[in-house]
């Protein structure tokens, strides 16, 4: 009996120094997200493709929702355990007594752009000629409707002057603009990209720059995050660092990878049938990428701004912007 104790002991004590690594139990995750082929979440993507999450031990059911808001309203509800979503609906969840924290910064820029239709590029020459237009965005409620809604905010006109039309993240929306449907779109890459070189937008937003970000929020604004509700991360510890481990590995990959390279990478359908596009949209966006996967503070406040603008229910409520990110997970698995 003492030398089986012995040698259990022995077994578990190398299986936790590393030198006897026992294969980790598989973790299913389901996870939502807003338009997945969206450059938006492409390290969710990279994170599937290049095996990071089975790396991990995680079995990844992704749910594409087609619009950031739909993604979370299924983390609320409960047939999704983790979204890959926008930083602002920590905010919102917060303010509403629903403790949804993100875990790991995607994007330290919004990659948003929004233009107009070519052919009322003449009359539509900024944001406050919106008033009585109608807008594509990939979902109501989404990081591309508030994006533009403060935008008109700050041009003097009223968030609610413009009709917002969902047209999802993928091929529908690029064909919502070439037939007219909408006049102006807020939008992401590739759907931007593919407008841009077919002549179909003339831009008058773009915030996949720093400078263009700063342009219109006037600061850095975190956009897509990891995030979760708490009482997850409590009862899935483990499974909430594996997560994470797995899209740190697809941020580590992205700073080093050639557009070339995350084209080979993606489904080619995502390039909508131009590869030498999707080249063009990459590039464009490539600066957007969180390079630490945690915010900034100065960041997070930005974006605490911008829902308190657009939302006058929140103006008064007090949030504590440390409930909205959890960096204990993420320190970790950037080392």
């Amino acid at each position: 009996m003492e030398r089986r104790r012995f040698l259990a002991g022995t077994a578990a004590s190398l299986a936790l120094g590393g030198l006897a690594p026992a294969r980790a139990e598989s973790v299913k995750v389901r996870i939502g997200v807003g338009g997945k082929p969206l450059l938006y979440y492409l390290p969710l993507t990279i994170a599937e493709r290049k095996g990071f999450f089975a790396a991990e031990g995680i079995e990844a059911e992704i749910n594409d929702f087609g619009g950031g808001a739909r993604s979370l309203q299924a983390l609320i509800g409960g047939s999704v355990d983790v979204v890959t979503g926008a930083y602002e609906h920590t905010i919102r969840m917060q303010a509403k007594g629903q403790d949804v924290r993100a875990v790991c910064e995607l994007g330290r820029l919004p990659a948003i752009v929004i233009g107009v239709r070519k052919d009322l590029a003449g009359t539509l020459k900024s944001v406050a000629d919106f008033k009585g237009r109608k807008i594509g965005v990939t979902a109501p409620g989404s990081s591309t409707a508030l994006a533009v809604q403060y935008a008109m905010l700050k041009a003097g006109l009223k968030a609610s002057d413009a009709a917002l039309i969902g047209i999802g993240g993928g091929a529908g929306a690029i064909a919502a603009m070439k037939k007219g449907e909408i006049d102006a779109i807020s939008h992401l890459d590739p759907v931007i990209a593919k407008l841009e070189t077919d002549g179909d937008i003339a831009v008058l937003v773009d915030t996949r720059t720093e400078a263009g970000t700063r342009a219109l929020f006037g600061g850095p604004n975190p956009a897509a995050v990891v995030y979760t509700k708490q009482d997850w991360i409590e009862r899935h510890a483990a499974g909430t660092q594996k997560v994470v481990n797995a899209f740190a590995k697809a941020l580590k990959w992205l700073a080093a990878a050639s557009p070339e390279e995350i084209a080979d990478t993606v489904p080619a359908a995502y390039h909508f049938g131009d590869r030498a596009l999707y080249l063009t949209a990459v590039r464009n966006s490539l600066e957007s990428y969180s390079r630490t996967g945690i915010p900034t503070q100065e960041g997070m406040a930005s974006v605490l701004d911008l829902v308190r603008t657009l939302d006058p229910e929140l103006q008064g409520a007090t949030i504590d912007l440390g409930t909205t990110f959890d960096d204990r997970f993420v320190k970790r698995a950037m080392g």
